[in-house]
């Protein structure tokens, strides 16, 4: 990874390019972020900045994270993540971190956690067909049907599709087109859709594809 910052999903918009063509974009608040600690290998075993995003109240963080950002000199963050970089020494603790490290028609991939469906079916899950509605199959339509075998191996294998909690996972969508950014906001539009509801947090890096 060569470079990444934290930032909040605001929603999605249109932008027009120079012939007239709609772009749906997906704005982000990207940063500003400050680097809460440094990571070397001879320290912690591997190099990595660790990254705050989003003010909190200082009441509101507890005296063990109280102590790690009065360690750094560094205002209390609600959210933290480490970055792995292939260079950390131009990185220093209390650098901050802004929209600008990206630029137009960069490729990105985008971290995020899922929209939640709460507990769901396996039609509105995994797709499934409903079962025939005549003929004695009775009121169980919605249901998956047959899951178990018989005496050998007497169980249900894992990874079987049943019905369960929908949604609310991490989700990687990469290779998406940096459209625009606004240095003076901290505002990214990033071509396309990206994981999660407005206001969650996601994490935009440079794409591993590019």
């Amino acid at each position: 990874m060569k470079k990444g910052i934290i930032g909040k999903k605001i929603g999605m918009a249109q932008i027009f390019d120079e012939k007239g063509n709609v772009i749906p974009v997906t704005v982000v608040e990207a940063g500003p972020c400050v680097v809460s600690q440094k990571k070397t290998v001879e320290t912690d075993g591997y190099n990595a900045i660790q990254v705050g995003f989003g003010n909190v109240k200082p009441q509101r963080v507890n005296k063990p994270m109280k102590g790690h950002f009065d360690k750094g000199d560094v205002a209390p963050k609600k959210i933290l993540k480490e970055f792995r970089l292939e260079d950390i020494e131009s990185y220093n603790v209390g650098d901050i971190i802004k929209a600008e490290i990206f630029e137009e028609g960069e490729k990105v991939d985008v971290i995020g956690r899922s929209k939640g469906k709460g507990y769901a079916g396996v039609i509105k899950r995994w797709n499934f067909h409903r079962l025939k509605e005549s003929h004695g199959t009775g009121p169980n339509v919605r249901k998956g049907g047959s899951i178990g075998a018989c005496s050998d191996p007497s169980r249900v294998f894992k990874g079987t599709k049943m019905n369960g909690h929908m949604g609310s996972q991490r989700v990687t969508v990469q290779n998406l087109l940096v459209v625009k950014v606004d240095n003076e906001n901290n505002l990214i539009a990033i071509k396309g859709a990206i994981p999660g509801p407005k206001g969650s947090t996601v994490v935009i890096k440079n794409s591993v594809k590019a």
